[in-house]
């Protein structure tokens, strides 16, 4: 197992398109729920609870080795916005090209052609995990940090937040995405043994309506 292939694939400037999007970030800015530091952490925290928990058992679940395909069926049906479940599958896409490029193997050559049009991003992001030679912890922990990372520096753009204090706010926030990260992976192994009605199902309906907002949205800055 490689810890510098984590780094890797945690990597904000791996080409997985996760720039252009903003996490939700953008759409609760514009409604005046982010306006600074102490209300972006309050938002990563209802995120990282949320889609973060759901987002890393569906990523430590493909690490696994559990069929991408019930995966992917799990996680439409836990994402009821049209809006997000596409911008989920364009972000497995571009992952997915990304990481055949850096470990080039068969099982990620079969989940291109199972999804021409792309898998949810979790569900390649565990496969990518499982093809880098890292394990269920390590798709976890990079799921769960891309959920509460992305939003943060999409808020230093959005708001001209410091970047120090965005970073401060990721900092705070890491014991609890470790915890968040460990029941990911229980939930996963109950997965193995019991299919994918053990993955968690925790909702956010605001970021679902602000999603579906923010899709028709005119001058946006990020896609989603």
């Amino acid at each position: 197992m490689s810890r510098a292939a984590l780094l890797v694939l945690a990597d904000g400037r791996f080409p997985a398109g996760g720039h252009a999007h903003s996490g939700g970030a953008e759409a609760a800015v514009h409604a005046g729920r982010i306006t600074g530091a102490e209300s972006l952490e309050s938002f990563c925290r209802g995120r990282l609870h949320t889609a973060g928990l759901v987002g890393a058992a569906l990523a430590a679940s493909a690490a696994l080795g559990v069929d991408p395909v019930a995966l992917d069926a799990a996680a439409d049906a836990r994402t009821p916005s049209p809006a997000l479940r596409a911008a989920a599958r364009r972000l497995g896409r571009q992952l997915l090209r990304a990481v055949r490029a850096a470990w080039p193997g068969d099982e990620l050559d079969a989940l291109g052609r199972r999804f021409p049009k792309g898998a949810h991003q979790p569900v390649v992001l565990g496969a990518a995990a499982r093809a880098a030679g890292l394990g269920a912890e390590d798709a976890a922990h990079c799921a769960v940090y891309e959920s509460v990372g992305g939003p943060a520096t999409a808020t230093v753009r959005l708001l001209s937040l410091d970047p120090f204090d965005a970073t401060a706010v990721l900092a705070r926030l890491a014991p609890e995405a470790d915890r968040v990260a460990e029941a990911a992976v229980r939930a996963a192994r109950r997965v193995v043994r019991e299919g994918t009605g053990a993955l968690p199902a925790a909702s956010a309906p605001l970021l679902e309506i602000h999603a579906e907002a923010h899709a028709g949205r005119a001058g946006r800055l990020f896609a989603s």
